[in-house]
Formats: structure tokens, sequence, C-alpha cells
């Protein structure tokens, strides 16, 4: 049933979060709705139709009843199935339900086109991009970033979209890379601290504080969940050598999957053991070198030499798994999926540590001073700071 000569309340109508308004006025009006068995049916005006299932209606109620008047989160427990129709309505395009217990609801018709049942969600989060031959990381000064929602955006989107990401002409001031982090979340602490500083220290408990040349790893693998972003802020790179090396792991997996599938179903399907250990500290977990979500996509990488455990596998099955690491171990390290430069003080690097590997070459600390100082941030707090930055004015 369709009405649309009624006039729209005199109050606001009420939506499912604060400032979602504004994203859905563009959004085509409603131009029929049909309530008719356990569904509602309806048309928008730039052709689209969609079924809503009752029972989701009522659950997305957007109503001060349903919803915390302030954080809009759910107050609605959807215990009970829903199976009479609603009277349904539109008021200036947007759709009104009258339950038959009396229950109101008002939804915004731009909020329902984005939530069609089967329709891949809106988001402003880029996908994941392989590095090409020509591959070149891009690079946000500074004083775009932090003065600049665009140059923030633009440092966020190339971080999620190809793993890593510069930025340039920052100030040699301590604490800096702290500065940068807390804009977008709070740092993940670990068992080397919420912010460490890499250089070369007399009895280091990790390789990373010496001097010697380190090849392509992810951090902590033996964490459960290890950190997903890393920044490196650089103070001082006054040593010869020491330049960073950098390569998209997942790109290397994808080539190791075409060239030798076997070898790539035993990184991704054999656990392994990986382990740190100090006077103050024994951390472990078990997991594969290659991890893939439901689809069969890579979704982590987890290697480093220094802190893999020793094989704890079947006789028969331990020479191919070695046979597999080589294969990737030489895929990682080669000119097609590698990339190196030098840091310059006042820059920072920052990767996704779950899926580019870094190290660096050896460096002379005799010749000059190198200290970098490094962080580490949540996925999750980076992807939050990116749907902040892009909502509407």
């Amino acid at each position: 049933m369709t009405d649309t000569t009624l006039t729209a309340p005199a109050t606001q109508r009420t939506v499912i979060a604060m400032g979602e308004l504004s994203a859905y006025a563009n959004a085509p009006a409603l131009t029929d709705a049909l309530a008719s068995g356990a569904r509602v049916t309806l048309s928008w005006g730039d052709g689209a139709q969609a079924h809503f299932p009752l029972t989701w209606l009522r659950d997305n109620c957007p109503c001060d009843a349903c919803r915390h008047t302030v954080t809009r989160e759910r107050l609605y427990v959807p215990l009970t199935p829903v199976t009479a129709a609603p009277e349904a309505t539109l008021h200036d395009g947007n759709l009104t339900l009258t339950w038959q217990d009396g229950h109101v609801s008002d939804f915004d018709a731009g909020w329902l086109h984005q939530r069609r049942p089967g329709q891949e969600p809106a988001s402003v989060i880029p996908a994941r991009r392989p590095w090409a031959a020509d591959y070149a990381p891009e690079c946000v000064a500074h004083a775009d970033f932090v003065d600049n929602a665009a140059g923030e955006r633009a440092w966020l989107e190339a971080l999620l979209r190809d793993g890593l990401v510069l930025l340039d002409s920052g100030p040699l001031a301590d604490e800096e890379v702290s500065r940068l982090a807390e804009r977008i979340g709070p740092m993940r602490p670990t068992n080397f601290g919420a912010r460490f500083d890499v250089r070369s220290k007399p009895n280091p408990n990790n390789a990373a504080y010496t001097a010697i040349g380190l090849a392509l790893h992810t951090d902590l693998p033996n964490w459960r969940q290890p950190p997903d972003i890393q920044l490196l802020y650089c103070l001082e790179n006054e040593a010869e050598g020491g330049e960073s090396i950098f390569a998209d792991g997942f790109a290397a997996a994808e080539t190791l999957r075409q060239q030798n599938p076997e070898a790539f179903r035993i990184l991704s399907e054999t656990p392994i053991d990986f382990r740190f250990q100090d006077e103050e500290q024994d951390i472990s977990t078990r997991a594969p070198v290659l991890s893939l979500d439901h689809d069969g996509q890579m979704i982590e990488v987890r290697f480093n030499n220094w802190i893999r455990d020793s094989l704890r596998l079947p006789a028969h099955a331990i020479d191919a798994w070695y046979d597999a690491y080589r294969q990737f171990w030489q895929l990682l390290h080669s000119s097609e999926h590698q990339l190196d430069f030098a840091l310059t003080p006042g820059q920072m690097v920052a990767f996704d540590n779950r899926r580019v590997l870094h190290g660096r070459r050896a460096f002379d600390p005799s010749t000059g001073r190198r200290h970098l100082q490094g962080t580490y941030l949540d996925l999750d707090m980076l992807e939050s700071r990116l749907r902040v930055l892009s909502r509407p004015d």
C-alpha cells in the first residue's frame, strides 16, 4: 500500500546513527512500498527494487525507543519473529511502517537503498592492490598530513591499498612518531613497549638492535595477533649502509601459488611454532606462514627466520615444508618482489606488518649514527580514521 499524500512529521526524521542523514541527501527517494506476507517490497526513483523481511525492518527501527537517544546503539532485542505485516506509507519519499502493536518506524530512503538485501555495503576503504613491477611508494608531506584532512586521507588510502606509504619532510623531534600515530589511534604496545628505538646497542634482545643486515621478515609472528601496522620514523641515518628493504608478501605468495600450488598449500595449511625468549619474556604461538580467508584469499604472512622455532612436524612432512619455505624465501628476495631505499632524517615509512615484509642492509656504526623510532597501530583504527575523515561536511 502506498500513500504519498501525507505530510512529513514536524520533527526531524530519526536515523540509525548520528551524522548519517547527510550521507543520503542525494540518494533516490522511494516511489512505492508494499507490505505483503513476511516482507515489504520497496521501489526507488532510480529503478531499484528490494524485498525486506519484516523482522529485519523491526530490528532496525531507528526510533528513540529502539535506539539510545545519544549513542544510537540498538536497544531492541529481536527475540520474537515478526509475522504480521505493518501498514506501509511514504512521506516525502521516505518510509513509515506502523506495526500491529501501534509502534511506528520511520526509515530514510537512502539508508534503506544502501542496505538492500544482498547489496554489497558502500565503503571508503580501498581494495588491496598488488605491487606492479614499476611500483613506487606514495609519499605525503608531513605538513599535508598534519594540517590537511585531504593529505591524511591520501596517506591512509595509500597505506591500506598498497601496504606501504612514506611521510616526508617531518621535524627531527623525539617522539614525533608517537604524535603522528596518536592522530589515528592508540599505539599498540608489545613486549618492546608502546614506542621503541631502533639502533645498535649493547646486549641486544633482538636482531633489530644490532648493526647486522636483516633479511625480510614480519614483526612478532610469535604473537597470536601480530601488530597490523608499523611506523618507523627516521631521526638519524649517517652510517654507511642500512638501506631499508621491503617486499609485498601477498604478491610473492600469489606467485608461489601459481608456480607451485603444492608448496603454497603446505605453507598455508601447516602450522609451525614461532617463539621469542629473553630474560623476562617467553612468547610463543603456532600458526602457518600463510593464512587465507574462507574464499582462499591472502590475509596474513608470518615470516621471521630468527624466531621461527624448531619444526614439530611428522618426519615425513619436514622435507616438503623446508622445500616450500625455501621457494617462498627465494621469491621474496627476488628483484621482482623487492623494493629498497634509504630513509632520510625526517622521513617515516608505514607498512602493513601482516602483508609487507621488511628488512635492512648491514650498516657500519663507526661511520655515523643511525636512529629510528617506531610504534605499531591496529588496522581497525586506520580504517576508522579514514571513515571519519571521509564523512560529508
